[in-house]
């Protein structure tokens, strides 16, 4: 094998199997995506997040429930929002937390990824948090680990970031108390989007009324229509009557070809400005899972308007990022984090 061939991991597409995240008793071990869970195990999630969100607020910023435990960060992308909120997070439920510098390990000096892995466990880890530019990276390692090691899915190419979706649930919950009677609009790149992917999946499990899609064509899967979703391509008309209206990135990285004419016209006919949004419901909130392209996707007097919860978003992630590690390492105790 030539050397550059074995500079990449060797990940391949494993469809998402519920099980594989799911102990013998139906609790969580693994959590690589929104696919094969229930509603009842999403709403616990939410509330055991709920349980969390104080324990910011306090002068020590601690509950013990991972204390002596080794939390990896395995960042095979780049990241800045969804990496530092697992630490704050890891670090809040009292774990040690070892964060991987990939361009700078074994990897990529030709070590496969199932030695690398190998090596962590050596080192008695308990949990990775995977984050790569291939669909399926998360199952894979999930599928290799050692058994009482628990990964969780930190989004793995155009396929699924489970968390990203949960807080994102989050914060309409605690914004609309209810996801029955909702409509919701997810506007911009769906194609290329692993939250879009799991954002759907969420709020169709939940019991969302209506989920809509609002792109243009280039930038929507070959199979929106089964996804769930109502397809719209105009902004105002998509966005007409909704609770809830989440913006995407564009992301120019994972497009190949010419499917936008420009950065301008795409604002021209998609992005949301005050005018737009007076389509939506008068207390409809909106969302961005970052980073905002302003004078892209929004305007910034929308970005920072009182609609926005953008920056609820964030803070809101460290919860439900401490309620999923807590869940997945058994160890999810809401009354403890209360002491």
């Amino acid at each position: 094998m030539k050397p550059e061939n074995r500079k990449r991991p060797i990940v391949i597409e494993t469809p998402d199997n519920g099980n594989l995240q799911l102990d013998p008793n139906g609790k969580l071990r693994h959590f690589l995506s929104i696919n094969g869970l229930n509603r009842e195990l999403l709403t616990e999630i939410l509330d055991t997040a709920e349980s969390f969100t104080g324990v910011s607020e306090r002068t020590v910023k601690k509950v013990p429930l991972l204390r002596g435990k080794v939390i990896t960060n395995l960042f095979f992308e780049t990241s800045t929002r969804t990496r530092t909120t697992f630490e704050l997070a890891a670090k809040r439920l009292s774990a040690d937390v070892l964060s991987l510098n990939i361009s700078a390990s074994s990897t990529s000096k030709g070590e496969s990824l199932l030695d690398t892995l190998r090596n962590l466990e050596a080192m008695h880890c308990d949990m990775f948090i995977v984050r790569h530019a291939d669909s399926g990276a998360a199952n894979f390692i999930a599928t290799h680990a050692a058994p009482h090691i628990s990964v969780i899915n930190a989004g793995d190419g155009r396929h699924s970031h489970p968390t990203q979706a949960m807080l994102d649930m989050f914060t309409i919950r605690r914004h609309k108390q209810e996801f029955e009677g909702l409509k919701v609009a997810i506007v911009g790149d769906i194609l290329h989007s692993r939250v879009a992917r799991s954002q759907i999946l969420a709020l169709n499990t939940l019991g969302t009324e209506e989920v809509r899609v609002i792109a243009p064509k280039t930038l929507l899967p070959a199979d929106a229509d089964r996804l769930g979703v109502k397809v719209y391509h105009n902004l105002e008309q998509g966005i007409s009557g909704v609770d809830v209206v989440i913006m995407l990135r564009l992301q120019r990285e994972r497009m190949s070809g010419a499917m936008l004419p420009s950065e301008h016209e795409y604002f021209q006919l998609y992005g949301l400005t005050d005018e737009r949004l007076e389509a939506a419901k008068p207390d409809a909130i909106v969302m961005h899972p970052g980073p905002i392209n302003r004078g892209v996707e929004m305007a910034t007097q929308v970005a920072d308007g009182p609609r926005s919860v953008i920056l609820q978003q964030v803070s809101f992630g460290i919860a439900v990022r401490m309620a999923v590690m807590s869940m997945a390492m058994g160890t999810m105790n809401p009354g403890a984090s209360k002491k």
